[in-house]
């Protein structure tokens, strides 16, 4: 668990399960307002680090719109700093956040992500 950039009480809570040939991680964020029981079901992403391009290759299993952008891009940093291709399912909600959920909350929560993921896989 780590919290969510500016909040108070957000956090966001990281499932890794790392298996020889790949990475499978889920996300998802709750504050103490959220509902009690299972996280709602948010985008879950493929990506393939690519030896001929410079950007992994990724594709959606499960889309969820509002997720869609944060899983993709976290499934492609995985599997580029890794070396491994890698699944994420993603619910965050970054509304909770102290500003938002603004563009800078978003990309310093998912630096801190994919910080703690890589550091674990290595």
């Amino acid at each position: 668990t780590i919290p969510l950039p500016k909040s108070l009480a957000a956090q966001i809570h990281i499932h890794l399960t790392i298996h020889t040939h790949h990475i499978l991680l889920f996300l998802t964020s709750r504050t103490p307002q959220s509902p009690p029981g299972p996280a709602p079901l948010g985008s879950f992403v493929y990506a393939l680090p690519s030896s001929t391009q410079p950007t992994p290759l990724s594709t959606p299993l499960y889309i969820r719109e509002d997720t869609l952008e944060t899983a993709t891009r976290v499934a492609k940093i995985l599997a580029k700093r890794t070396g491994r291709p890698a699944y994420v399912g993603c619910s965050v909600d970054f509304s909770s956040a102290g500003r938002g959920g603004n563009v800078d909350e978003e990309l310093e929560a998912i630096r801190s992500v994919v910080e703690v993921v890589v550091k674990k896989v290595e």
